[in-house]
C-alpha cells in the first residue's frame, strides 16, 4: 500500500508569515477573527497595573535600543521618552512635577525643548524612575543620562555642516609631530 504524501501549496508574501496552512482566504480570515476576539477578551481582563508595567518595560527596551543605536538626526528622543514615562505613570504631568519638586512650568519647558534639564532635574528623575521600576524590572540608574547625552552627541555629529566651518576658523595646528 502506497501512502500519498500530503502536499502543501507554497504561498509567498508577508501576510502568510510562518503559518501557511490555509487553503482559502475565508479560512485565514475566520482564524484571524477568532484570534482577535480571544485577544480582546484577554485585554478586557488586564488590570491597570499590568498595563503600566508593560508600558514601562516597553519604554525601558526602547531607551536601551536607542542608546546602542548609531547617530540619529535631529529628533528629541529624550523628551519623547520622558513624556512617555510621565504619561504612563501619571494622569497629570503636574503631579509628576510635584513629586520631583519642580514647577509644572519648568517641566513643560523641558518637555517642549525650551530649556535644558538641570542636573537636579536629572538626579530626581533618576531616583524617581529607579523607585518606579523597582517592582517592574531592573532599571539602570544611568539610563536617563545615557539617553540625554547620546542625543546631544547625535545632534552635534549630525549638524557638523552647520557648525564646523565657523569652528574650524578658530583651530590652528602647529606641526608638533615630526615625520
Amino acid at each position: 500500500m502506497i501512502k500519498k504524501k500530503r502536499s502543501f501549496k507554497v504561498k509567498e508574501g508577508a501576510e502568510y508569515g510562518v503559518d501557511s496552512r490555509y487553503s482559502s482566504k475565508k479560512e485565514r480570515q475566520a482564524d484571524g477573527k477568532a484570534l482577535m476576539e480571544d485577544r480582546l477578551q484577554r485585554m478586557k481582563n488586564v488590570s491597570t497595573d499590568q498595563i503600566i508595567r508593560a508600558r514601562l518595560l516597553q519604554l525601558k527596551i526602547k531607551m536601551e535600543e536607542y542608546i546602542q543605536a548609531p547617530v540619529y538626526k535631529n529628533h528629541n528622543f529624550f523628551t519623547e521618552f520622558l513624556s512617555s514615562y510621565i504619561d504612563t505613570v501619571y494622569s497629570k504631568r503636574s503631579n509628576f512635577a510635584k513629586d520631583i519638586d519642580i514647577t509644572p512650568v519648568r517641566l513643560s519647558q523641558v518637555l517642549n525643548n525650551h530649556r535644558e534639564p538641570k542636573e537636579e532635574f536629572m538626579l530626581r528623575l533618576m531616583i524617581h524612575s529607579e523607585k518606579t521600576y523597582e517592582n517592574v524590572c531592573q532599571f539602570q540608574k544611568k539610563t536617563w543620562y545615557q539617553v540625554y547625552y547620546h542625543e546631544k552627541i547625535c545632534d552635534t555629529m549630525s549638524s557638523q555642516e552647520e557648525w564646523r566651518p565657523n569652528v574650524e576658523k578658530h583651530v590652528n595646528i602647529r606641526k608638533l609631530i615630526k615625520a
